[in-house]
């Protein structure tokens, strides 16, 4: 494919995170998809990681066939329209049992794929890309994408390798021009443990708080009222790894990065600053997993040629491209009102658990009593 270039001064970039798909497709998905790029019509798609529910039963046996049929199902809007697209991995993509680097075969297939520069065979999806000048003739924007991984033993999420990072500071010095660091936005799947320090911790009970897990259990959290005010949303806590490897500090080292977009908690869409860089999530486009009803949606970037260090964002949600009912409204209803992660099932288990021994102890004193 031809370099990507800035068109009458701007450059417009979509982010699709969490489509998090089984082998049977939910036609929603899809049409959100191919609605998306008909309205807004993108230079470049990111794809950030989850693009299958690898733990899907649905890709048990014949593993590979099934995952490239539902793979070619979601991409199947950029071959028909010519959008050109870059991806990462996610946390479930691999969990069928294929690495991700076995899985860059079938995205190669699609022709509007771009692989950009990976930092190696083995890890594909941590990749960088340059937009050049409307001319072609000199590089005005970046843009990284890292493979943030997946869970730790104890069932956290681990956090960017520093190899990742110093991979992510070493390309930034390739790719600088005449010495500065090129404008640049970085996508990943899993949020920086910074994105808690963007948040508004408030006292149990709350109205609208959530209960974060792991390093910060027993904390919640609220949006800032400046978020709450432009119409964004945050419904679940940040999935951060607890572990900091120093990502954040990196990113923000050279002033080069705008920003860091983030999918992975579905029911999540916010963009807020801290220390001169934007922490931006971007809710889940998917119609088979949890998610926010209909304002599942995209995010969109609007860059500038001659002030690349200026952007915009806006999401666009599915209430705003269709007025169709659910294809799958029984499944619907039940995304809606399932719990967000394992962490809150776990902790009402042991919960009942709890209540139950106690029940159960009680009713033996009882007897021993009436003896």
């Amino acid at each position: 494919m031809n370099a990507l270039r800035f068109h009458n001064g701007t450059f417009k970039l979509m982010q699709i995170t969490d489509t998090q798909e089984h082998h049977r497709v939910n036609p929603d998905t899809v049409k959100l998809i191919r609605l998306a790029l008909e309205r807004e019509q993108p230079d470049l798609v990111v794809l950030t990681g989850d693009q299958i529910a690898g733990y899907s039963p649905t890709f048990r046996g014949d593993t590979k066939r099934k995952i490239t049929e539902t793979l070619d199902k979601l991409l199947q809007p950029f071959d028909d329209l010519g959008v050109p697209f870059c991806m990462t991995f996610g946390n479930h993509d691999n969990n069928c049992g294929i690495e991700n680097s076995a899985q860059m075969p079938i995205y190669r297939a699609h022709p509007t794929f771009l692989a950009g520069t990976p930092r190696s065979e083995n890890d594909p999806g941590t990749l960088s890309l340059t937009l050049k000048s409307a001319d072609g003739k000199r590089d005005v924007f970046a843009l990284y994408l890292i493979d943030s991984g997946g869970k730790n033993p104890d069932g956290s999420y681990a956090a960017v390798k520093k190899e990742q990072i110093e991979w992510f500071k070493a390309e930034r010095n390739r790719l600088s021009a005449n010495g500065d660091p090129l404008p640049a936005l970085v996508f990943q799947h899993i949020p920086l443990p910074e994105y808690y320090d963007v948040l508004k911790r408030v006292a149990k009970g709350t109205k609208g708080a959530v209960e974060a897990f792991f390093d910060h259990a027993n904390e919640f959290y609220v949006l800032p009222d400046e978020a709450l005010r432009r119409g964004e949303f945050m419904h679940e806590s940040p999935a951060a790894p607890p572990v900091n490897t120093g990502e954040f500090a990196a990113l923000k080292e050279k002033g080069d990065v705008l920003g860091v977009f983030c999918g992975h908690d579905h029911i999540n869409s916010f963009v807020l600053p801290l220390e001169g860089l934007d922490l931006g999530y971007t809710q889940g486009s998917g119609f088979h997993v949890y998610g926010p009803g209909r304002q599942r949606g995209v995010r969109v970037f609007t860059l500038h040629e001659n002030d690349p260090k200026r952007y915009e964002t806006k999401t666009v949600t599915m209430a705003e491209l269709s007025a169709d009912p659910p294809a799958e409204p029984l499944m619907e209803f039940v995304l809606q009102h399932m719990p967000a992660s394992a962490q809150p099932v776990i902790r009402a288990a042991k919960r009942a658990g709890a209540v139950a021994l106690g029940v159960t102890a009680a009713a033996v004193i009882f007897k021993r009593l009436k003896k």
